[in-house]
């Protein structure tokens, strides 16, 4: 593992305080930078342009050029594991991914998990540039959909929906979703694993699709899974630590982390400050999570919630980020003043 002591952000995710606390966005890349937007139109589509290192090396790099955040994040997406596997993944404009919908037996059985984890060496050959370029001060951050997340989009085969169709086939193919959802596990944790093999310093597990979900099926479909995902990428030799992201967790939060062995984990807009510190261990790090709609109104409104969300959690490692990516049309002068004031916020 990296030497913690010069990465602020990787000696939080290990259960250290730093102040200032570090601070990185997700979708820090993306569509808010005219560089990205610049960069973007040199790829002949989305996936042409996360399979190109070089590409994908500048896009991971450009926030930290522009803010400097302490934390660079793999610039990919969590479908790729599905394109891997054989299902036909395309983006269209306007409409987003679309995806070749798994059978009602939930087997992603077409190609073998070996052969996905080398489909995807242009991910690992991108994280061993990011690497050879980052300042020994910032953490490389590697990431993949978690389970269900990735699993949501295999059952509909696109993006954009209320989310119904997948959850409706979750409780009428109970059997099939198991095995789905087991598949993914394994080609995930390989797929991470090699992300660490390649250079990353710490994981993150992407649930974006974890809210609205009874506490029963929560429960089946979200920890249990993720903890498998843990549990396989020890197995597997990672040592790094693994950031959990469970949006929509709610009143499921402490179950999540108790029980899936993440080190720590992403907090979203909705959760509030006092139920996180009043259920959490104390020490365990948490990382967010200032409202992205409030990030791209900006004001004196943003900048109190900022150092409340700071004030909030100074008995606890804690990395600042967001409750959900940046949005593309957020103010680039926005983003600046939080991390100023971040900067700012040491403990006095």
């Amino acid at each position: 593992m990296a030497d913690s002591a010069q990465k602020p952000l990787l000696d939080v995710l290990l259960g250290n305080r730093r102040d200032p606390v570090p601070i990185w966005m997700m979708r820090q890349a993306g569509r808010h930078l005219p560089e990205y937007m610049e960069l973007r139109s040199t790829a002949k589509n989305f996936l042409d342009f996360c399979y190109t290192p070089s590409l994908a090396t500048e896009a991971t790099l450009q926030p930290i050029q522009r803010y400097n955040m302490d934390g660079a994040i793999l610039f990919a997406d969590i479908l790729l594991v599905l394109d891997a596997l054989g299902q036909g993944v395309r983006f269209e404009k306007g409409v987003g991914p679309i995806v070749e919908p798994v059978s009602p037996g939930g087997r992603l059985n077409k190609v073998p998990v070996q052969t996905a984890k080398e489909r995807l060496s242009p991910v690992y050959e991108t994280v061993s540039r990011v690497k050879e370029k980052l300042d020994p001060s910032k953490t490389l951050i590697g990431f993949a959909g978690a389970p269900w997340t990735v699993a949501l989009y295999a059952i509909e085969g696109r993006g954009g929906t209320d989310k119904n169709t997948a959850r409706l086939w979750a409780h009428e193919n109970p059997a099939g979703l198991d095995l789905l959802l087991d598949d993914l596990v394994e080609v995930t944790a390989h797929y991470m694993a090699a992300q660490v093999e390649a250079g990353a310093d710490a994981l993150m597990m992407f649930e974006s699709w974890a809210e609205g979900l009874a506490d029963d099926v929560f429960e089946q479909i979200v920890i249990e899974p993720n903890r498998k995902l843990v549990v396989r990428l020890r197995e597997l030799g990672v040592t790094v630590p693994i950031i959990g992201f469970p949006r929509g967790a709610a009143t499921m939060l402490p179950a999540y982390t108790d029980v899936t062995g993440v080190s720590a984990v992403g907090l979203d807009t909705a959760v509030s400050p006092a139920f996180v510190n009043r259920e959490l261990p104390d020490h365990f790090p948490v990382q967010g999570h200032l409202d992205p709609l409030l990030l791209m109104a900006g004001g004196d409104k943003m900048e109190r919630r900022v150092i409340e969300l700071i004030d909030a959690y100074r008995d606890r490692p804690h990395i600042f980020n967001l409750g959900h990516g940046v949005l593309p049309t957020t103010p680039i002068k926005h983003v600046e003043r939080v991390v100023e004031l971040v900067r700012a916020q040491a403990a006095k």
